[in-house]
């Protein structure tokens, strides 16, 4: 949405610098205390105290002038992302992706030496004749999504996959030397994201980057492909690459707020 300031509701905003003024450091608060973290004044915050108290979502700390967040803040956030799945999650991101930014944005997780689509939002690739539906696969050392993937594992593990791979060529420009791919994984890991142009299949583009898990591993990753003939590769990644990188990093907070609980509901 566009930022307009007549759209702007200044007393939600307090609201809610109140609520994030807790934290695991600071479970209990004054409203002195409170009004200095939230950045407002001690009168706003006395009034808005009293309000989350009055909804529940605040309580005063028995014998103390303190404050503390209750549990029912967790239906905020927590009850809808634990009942939601990845693939429900991402959806509605991929879709704002295509045709805008990309001809097609794919979700997908590692199986082995495999990465696997889970979700898909596909325009104008038809005529590459490309099987990407939900359920298919590709060898992960040749696609940006998998390489994005197995770059944010451990070394000993993504050798050990990449070892074992069937590296064959799925175009002139695929990479299948397996000290050139191990090279390339410390590059993906160095700039956060992946880049393939013409390597899993000849004129298309694509970037991709993980979803990490609250172990801050990868658990899954998300691509974005264009035509090769629509933009060249430069402009491709300062369009694609923010864009990426603000959904992959929506995706795993949403993972590491639910404790990995979306990440299950999604196998």
């Amino acid at each position: 949405m566009q930022s307009d300031p007549k759209n702007f509701v200044n007393s939600i905003a307090k609201a809610f610098a109140v609520l994030k003024a807790f934290d695991a450091t600071l479970p209990e608060l004054t409203i002195t205390e409170i009004a200095n973290r939230a950045e407002l004044d001690r009168g706003t915050s006395f009034r808005l105290v009293h309000t989350l108290c009055q909804l529940g979502y605040l309580a005063a700390v028995p014998r103390s002038r303190r404050f503390r967040l209750t549990l029912k803040c967790l239906e905020i956030g927590y009850t809808p992302l634990a009942q939601a799945d990845l693939k429900m999650l991402a959806r509605p991101l991929l879709r704002e992706l295509v045709p805008d930014v990309a001809d097609a944005a794919s979700l997908g997780m590692l199986d082995d030496t495999d990465v696997v689509y889970i979700e898909r939002v596909e325009g104008k690739l038809d005529r590459h004749n490309l099987n990407r539906r939900v359920g298919s696969r590709t060898g992960a050392y040749g696609a940006a999504l998998g390489q994005a993937i197995l770059a944010f594992l451990p070394e000993e593990q993504y050798s050990a996959i990449l070892s074992r791979s069937n590296r064959v060529k799925l175009s002139e420009k695929t990479l299948t030397d397996l000290d050139l791919l191990l090279q390339r994984m410390e590059s993906v890991r160095s700039r956060g994201y992946a880049i393939s142009d013409g390597e899993n299949a000849y004129g298309l583009r694509t970037v991709a980057a993980p979803i990490l898990g609250i172990d801050s591993l990868p658990i899954a990753g998300v691509s974005l492909t264009v035509l090769a003939e629509r933009i060249n590769l430069d402009s491709f990644k300062e369009i694609a690459v923010p864009r990426l990188l603000a959904v992959t990093g929506e995706l795993t907070r949403a993972v590491q707020l639910s404790f990995g609980s979306v990440v299950e509901a999604g196998r």
